[in-house]
């Protein structure tokens, strides 16, 4: 077995500007001097382990060496390593809770979504599980009908259902190899290595080295902010987020009904026979502050909407507490030439992670899925043959993906201001003209048009 040591350097000889290595603390964000290292690595392949010491830190450590490490057991981390595995390569995942984040509400995927995870072989398991949702109604505060559309009516191929975000993960993360997980495993360092492997140190101090890194880790990425990327950015409204249960059964149709106001508006869909999701977005100048006991959650949502339809007041009082959230929404444009590229060496981000968008769309989690499959397609082929170059399969990801959810985020933007919109003049415009007799529900889905095979 080859050994390559990489050279000593004496502290009081090193400084920050001939480190080869760049590091940042992920709990503080701050560049720390004086942290040079000296690693000794194996060269025979991964599996193996090595040992990796730090000026300042007194003892040596073990350093589990990876070929691929995904940052992050959301939806487009176990997306993306299952996508992986079906085309033959192992990963591992780090997700920092003790087991899956399985709380949360539901979301809406759409024919796109639908597709990915017929690709990745666990469409049919979730299907018979959720409600296909055959249209959506919009009405006004008062109750009063503006328009209704049919989806099959506008799109036969189009598919739609509301799936808890619990059951989603649940089913992917069965899909995989035993031990893919590792939970309990919290960042707290990442570390570029000259030759261009990535150290991962993890808050109980262990060590990974990584061939190629993965990012993610959401909204709030440490990847992301490791490679420069910029802070999301609050739009100007929160949403109230629930999951009412039924019993003895729910008594809504399969579809999508919304509610306009004035500055103000909501929304609830049918996921299960006995289930249904909710939502209600209001203007708010700041985020405000984070509340977590559900009760006084419940009781704010409802003031919000308590001359509305009965029918909205009677699902929030229907939803257990232990569903029910508030969040501000935020969004990250990428600008060209301004915002970074996707990838940075080795090193790649996905999903939330690279372009968190709001939900007016439906199409976070439905482009997170689509990145996952199109970023395993790419990496496999890499390394499974080394042409192109790993290097050059991320690239090639953000350029095919950049033009498909940077104009999604915005127009998801831009829906929102819309629907959020005060001025009782531009709002008696919109429910009386604008929605019964301009809106066109195609074009309005044409964005769920995505394709690929399965893996």
């Amino acid at each position: 077995m080859h050994m390559v040591q990489l050279l000593r350097y004496r502290n009081n000889n090193m400084s920050m500007a001939t480190t080869t290595s760049s590091f940042v603390f992920l709990k503080s964000h701050t560049l720390v001097p004086g942290h040079t290292k000296t690693l000794l690595t194996q060269v025979d392949g991964f599996g193996s382990r090595t040992s990796t010491s730090y000026k300042g830190i007194r003892a040596q450590s073990d350093v589990q060496k990876e070929q691929v490490v995904i940052v992050g057991a959301g939806i487009a981390g176990l997306a993306t390593a299952l996508s992986l595995h079906r085309l033959g390569v192992r990963s591992l995942v780090l997700e920092q809770s003790e087991s899956l984040r399985t709380g949360g509400t539901s979301l809406t995927l759409f024919k796109n979504g639908w597709r990915v995870l017929d690709a990745i072989g666990v469409a049919n398991d979730l299907r018979p599980q959720f409600l296909e949702i055959q249209g959506m109604v919009v009405k006004s505060q008062d109750g009063r009908e503006l328009r209704a559309f049919n989806f099959k009516q506008e799109d036969q191929s189009q598919e739609v259902r509301a799936v808890e975000r619990r059951v989603l993960l649940e089913t992917l993360a069965n899909q995989l190899p035993q031990d893919t997980i590792q939970y309990s495993s919290e960042l707290e360092r990442i570390e570029a290595t000259p030759n261009g492997d990535t150290l991962l140190q993890l808050v109980d101090g262990s060590k990974l080295l990584a061939k190629i890194v993965i990012g993610c880790d959401g909204i709030r990425s440490p990847i992301a902010k490791w490679m420069g990327f910029a802070e999301p950015k609050y739009v100007g409204h929160c949403a109230f987020r629930g999951l009412a249960s039924y019993s003895e059964g729910q008594p809504f149709g399969p579809r999508v009904n919304y509610v306009y106001g004035r500055g103000l508006r909501a929304g609830f869909v049918p996921v299960s026979p006995t289930k249904v999701y909710w939502f209600i977005c209001f203007n708010s100048p700041s985020p405000g502050p984070k509340i977590t006991d559900a009760s006084v959650l419940k009781k704010q949502a409802k003031e919000l909407v308590k001359n509305w339809p009965s029918e909205l007041l009677n699902i929030v009082d229907s939803t257990p507490d232990d569903t029910v959230i508030r969040t501000p929404l935020e969004d990250r444009w990428l600008w060209p030439g301004i915002s970074p590229p996707a990838s940075a060496g080795r090193v790649v981000v996905v999903g939330d992670a690279w372009h968190p968008m709001t939900p007016n769309l439906g199409q976070g989690a439905c482009c997170a899925l689509e990145d996952s499959v199109v970023l395993a397609k790419k990496l496999a082929r890499a390394i499974h043959s080394e042409d192109p170059s790993v290097e050059e399969a991320l690239r090639s990801y953000g350029t095919e993906r950049w033009p498909r959810v940077f104009p999604l985020t915005i127009r998801a933007n831009l829906v929102g201001s819309v629907l959020q919109w005060e001025n009782p003049v531009v709002c008696s415009v919109r429910n009386n003209i604008v929605i019964p007799k301009l809106v066109r529900l195609g074009p309005l889905l044409e964005h769920t048009n995505f394709t690929c095979e399965n893996l």
